[in-house]
């Protein structure tokens, strides 16, 4: 998924930057951001169009959010950097740039009441199934954005929707008929399972030590903290009813479901109740940050850890790596209470010795030491391919279910997928650490129904609409010129 989005970033014009309800829920967890000097300069031209810095901001934080999401929230500013994240929102601004001049020019425009419209349909920003201006104005405030830049920005996803929309080209009959013929295919094969459970390997001492010696770079101890912390705690605090009900009602963007549906104050109130007390206990956490500093106050607690350790933040651990023996870190929220911590010692990552990195490098050379065993062992068994030995199965379709015992449903699926991209009649198929030997028996051509027929059409709109909008990006790159303001946008 991450190496997909990285080659196609792009082209995503759908997918991340357009989707601005997408950005508006991910935006709420107020994940990633990113700044440079005032939001109200530009940070390019593009064609007749300049590219404003609050757009790139815009565009950053959804791709952050896509990103993360993918991750599964292990995200953060210092790995975005590695990925280039802020390349990749500029090349989506600056493709966005060239669809609106190639929009502009055509004539196509967009009326303040289709404007409203997108604006009213846009689910976090309801209450009850209807637009909640109050709710509105909340988000745009927290994010400190103008309802001018946010309206202009569902004005050119209009826009650019409206201009593919005129320029869609719906699906060919031959066309149509070339796809349906693939998918009707149906094969019958027969095939061998083989796995890392039917190869062994002698343990050769010698050979693990030679592995290790030449990837002994790759085993490193961690970086470890010695750290004393004070803990302020925030389950005592004493929150009234009342309070809460505020506390939510300012916050209450905050607060959605995985769909992206907002929460009833019902269904987020434990949540905001805890939120709101670790609020509340800040300024206690402050004072014992003084106290801590000052030497008036001794550490709850004394521990070692690895950094990245998740017994603290990815905040903290962010933080730590800038910070120096008997620094001490103002007071950072680690679950439901607050965390001041003093770095006592720090000790710098080395080269694990052999017996250190032993059984992890053991491992990992029998690990590869059998991938190995088992691709001979593969090429041997399909050069001496018996099928009277072999399993059976039934005709297999891209469009059904299969199932090819001892695989899993997934795992068939995947053979399935790789077997009808391939042009052989036998080979070997690799899924995940199983080798699939196999050799096709008979195949035959299915009656066509009026379901797929219409599944067909679907998806040969949805490829054509894909390469149309691919190759149009590539001919507007010729045809609007990028003037660069700043450094760093692109490579």
């Amino acid at each position: 998924m991450i190496s997909w989005m990285q080659k196609h970033n792009k082209y995503l014009v759908w997918t991340i930057w357009i989707a601005t309800i997408a950005f508006i829920g991910a935006g709420f967890v107020g994940w990633g951001s990113y700044d440079m000097s005032s939001k109200a300069s530009s940070v390019a031209k593009v064609g007749e169009i300049e590219i404003k810095q609050v757009k790139l901001n815009m565009a950053y934080n959804n791709i952050y959010n896509q990103y993360n999401e993918a991750m599964q929230g292990t995200l953060d500013d210092k790995k975005a950097k590695e990925m280039g994240l802020v390349k990749q929102a500029f090349s989506q601004v600056e493709t966005q740039a060239k669809l609106l001049n190639f929009s502009k020019e055509m004539g196509i425009v967009v009326s303040t009441a289709e404007i409203a419209k997108k604006l009213q349909e846009i689910p976090a920003f309801q209450k009850e199934g209807h637009f909640d201006k109050e709710i509105y104005d909340a988000y745009l405030k927290s994010k400190r954005i103008k309802a001018k830049v946010f309206e202009t920005t569902l004005e050119e996803d209009i826009l650019i929707q409206k201009t593919f929309d005129l320029l869609t080209v719906d699906a060919f009959g031959l066309e149509k008929e070339a796809i349906i013929s693939a998918m009707n295919i149906s094969d019958k094969i027969a095939y061998t399972i083989l796995t890392l459970n039917d190869v062994t390997i002698e343990k050769d001492e010698n050979q693990t030590k030679s592995y290790w010696e030449m990837q002994k770079e790759n085993y490193m101890t961690p970086q470890m903290y010695a750290l004393s912390i004070v803990w302020t705690e925030s389950n005592n605090t004493v929150v009234t009813d009342e309070e809460i009900k505020a506390y939510y009602e300012a916050n209450s963007f905050n607060y959605s479901n995985a769909e992206g549906k907002q929460l009833s104050f019902a269904e987020a109130k434990v949540q905001a109740t805890q939120d709101l007390k670790v609020k509340m206990s800040k300024k206690t956490a402050q004072k014992a940050y003084i106290a801590f500093k000052k030497n008036q106050l001794e550490s709850s607690e004394k521990v070692t850890l690895p950094a990245g350790d998740s017994q603290l933040s990815d905040e903290i651990w962010d933080t730590l790596k800038d910070k120096s023996v008997g620094d001490i870190l103002k007071p950072k929220v680690v679950g439901e209470r607050y965390a001041t911590i003093k770095v006592e010692s720090i000790t710098i990552p080395r080269v694990k010795t052999y017996q250190e990195a032993y059984a992890q490098v053991t491992s990992e050379y029998e690990n590869q030491a059998k991938q190995k065993a088992l691709l001979s062992l593969s090429e041997t068994k399909l050069k001496e391919f018996n099928q009277t030995d072999a399993l059976i199965s039934d005709f297999l379709r891209l469009d059904e279910n299969v199932s090819l015992p001892p695989l899993t449903q997934n795992e068939s699926f995947e053979f399935v997928k790789k077997l009808f991209t391939s042009s052989k009649e036998k080979g070997i198929i690799s899924v995940k650490d199983t080798l699939v030997i196999y050799t096709i028996l008979e195949q035959k051509v299915s009656i066509t129904d009026n379901n797929m027929t219409q599944a067909v059409e679907r998806t040969v709109n949805k490829l054509k609409q894909n390469s149309f909008e691919t190759n149009l990006i590539k001919v507007l790159d010729e045809k609007y010129p990028t003037e660069l303001y700043r450094g760093g946008l692109t490579n």
